[in-house]
């Protein structure tokens, strides 16, 4: 079943597809990797975390067992069905405004990478408008040879496969990325823009939204912790 598409997204297999692609049934078989080890080493215990892009809540589940506060977001309300335990909230995280603001905001699921730039900057822009005093926002970047190392597969010790098909370009440094997802009992397909950023690029899109890098969090620098830039205080605030 297809819920729309969103323009360069496709996705096929058994179930629900969101209007990236993203099959809800097979993101509800994907178990945690290392994920919830790698944030809880990053953060405050018992820390409040903005979950944008929570899918079914395969992190938020692990998170909250670790004693964390999470708010999870999707634009998806059938993703957002299989999540338990945490405060959820349906629609586009690019045009979040809660009003409140979190220890922690967390944008993973290479959700950086979006081929439009616009949407990009309004990812990042919500996770400034939502990242408290002294807080610290999350990232999960592509590897840097996501689109180059190719094709590629990984066998599951769980028994599945997941296949990076090919990347094709489509114009503006964007490529189209196809993905498969194999099952003894099923097979889901999805097609998606994502746009390729080096490392200067990745830390030039902080800069532009007010945000730098802290810290990269893994060798690989897949995951990013980055803390907002510090504000110039004017001379008016200064003589207060």
């Amino acid at each position: 079943m297809t819920l729309g598409t969103r323009e360069g997204h496709e996705g096929t297999g058994p179930g629900a597809i969101t209007p990236d692609g993203c099959a809800v049934e097979f993101y509800s078989r994907l178990p945690v990797r290392d994920e919830p080890d790698i944030i809880a080493a990053a953060v405050p215990a018992g820390a409040h975390i903005l979950e944008l892009g929570s899918g079914v809540g395969r992190v938020t589940h692990a998170l909250l067992e670790r004693g964390f506060t999470v708010t999870a977001v999707d634009e998806s309300p059938e993703m957002l069905d299989r999540v338990r335990g945490a405060r959820t909230i349906c629609g586009p995280i690019e045009e979040l405004d809660l009003g409140e603001t979190f220890d922690v905001v967390m944008l993973a699921s290479f959700l950086v990478h979006s081929g439009d730039v616009e949407v990009r900057r309004g990812l990042l822009r919500t996770c400034v408008r939502h990242v408290a005093a002294g807080g610290c926002v999350l990232i999960q970047r592509e590897g840097e040879d996501y689109h180059t190392d190719l094709p590629r597969e990984r066998v599951d010790p769980t028994g599945f496969t997941v296949r990076i098909v090919s990347a094709e370009p489509v114009g503006d440094g964007v490529n189209a990325v196809r993905a498969e997802y194999v099952f003894p009992d099923a097979v889901w397909t999805q097609t998606f823009r994502s746009r390729p950023l080096t490392r200067e690029q990745f830390e030039d899109a902080l800069g532009e939204a007010g945000l730098r890098v802290d810290r990269y969090l893994t060798e690989d620098r897949i995951w990013v912790r980055a803390v907002p830039e510090a504000r110039p205080v004017r001379r008016s605030e200064k003589a207060r």
